[in-house]
């Protein structure tokens, strides 16, 4: 799928990733998205949980086990 920014938050731990989408987000135009490349298992709920809660779509990720997950996320 295309998307039209990435954000890298390898390395980091939450909530950090997070926090970095969310300002990504902040600063794209609605409908845009946003790939974002993270190694923290923990982001894989965490995002499942920011989507439900900010109303931007989760429109892929990959489910563990992996060394780096990729999510794609519509700003709404």
């Amino acid at each position: 799928m295309d998307y039209d920014d990435e954000l890298d938050v390898r390395g980091l731990k939450c909530p950090l990733p997070i926090l970095r989408t969310k300002k990504a987000l902040a600063a794209m135009d609605t409908g845009k998205v946003l790939r974002v490349v993270a190694t923290d298992p923990s982001t894989v709920k965490d995002f499942d949980a920011f989507a439900r809660q900010t109303g931007h779509e989760l429109l892929s990720r990959n489910d563990p086990p992996a060394d780096e997950f990729v999510f794609l996320i519509r700003r709404k």
